[in-house]
């Protein structure tokens, strides 16, 4: 099942219910759409305003750029390699699944209906972008997608969303 976007309210009540690592991770996907994997896998010494990041699924580099205060709050609790660093060895990154974990139990603790998972995040991304710039080979480029059809999945995952949970009854 594939994930699935979240409204705005709902990505607070999720990032609320978090432990505070965890929602420091998804903050950090949500400023930049990079992956779950991609954001655990910075490292402390390349945090910067704007540094650039190479996506383990493609191997695309990207610029991403971080505003001062969440720059700060990511250096507060680094690690000295990895920015999330294990909680048993310091020597690795925090895994995907304790991420995965966390925010599947915060969604679940709302009763969430859509199926949401660490990839909602990017969706939400994805959304906000085409809303700002309204044009969807800025979105293609900037999440890294070889095909503008993934890129029209992701920035049209609000609709998708309000098609499938938000119909209107039909009067007769």
């Amino acid at each position: 099942m594939k994930t699935e976007y979240l409204l705005n309210r709902e990505v607070d009540r999720v990032l609320a219910a978090l432990m505070p690592v965890n929602r420091l991770v998804m903050r950090v996907a949500l400023h930049t759409g990079l992956r779950v994997g991609d954001v655990l896998a910075l490292r402390t010494a390349s945090l910067a305003p704007r540094f650039w990041v190479t996506e383990q699924k493609t191997g695309k580099r990207k610029l991403v750029g971080l505003p001062k205060e969440l720059l700060e709050e990511l250096r507060d609790q680094a690690g000295y390699v990895w920015v999330f660093e294990h909680q048993a060895d310091p020597e690795k990154h925090r895994t995907r699944q304790t991420v995965w974990k966390d925010v599947k139990r915060a969604a679940k603790a709302f009763r969430l209906p859509q199926n949401v998972a660490p990839h909602s995040f990017r969706k939400v991304y994805a959304v906000k972008l085409l809303e700002k710039y309204g044009d969807i080979e800025k979105v293609r480029r900037n999440l890294n997608h070889s095909s503008e059809t993934v890129t029209m999945i992701y920035a049209m995952a609000d609709q998708l969303f309000t098609a499938k949970y938000q119909k209107k009854p039909h009067h007769v």
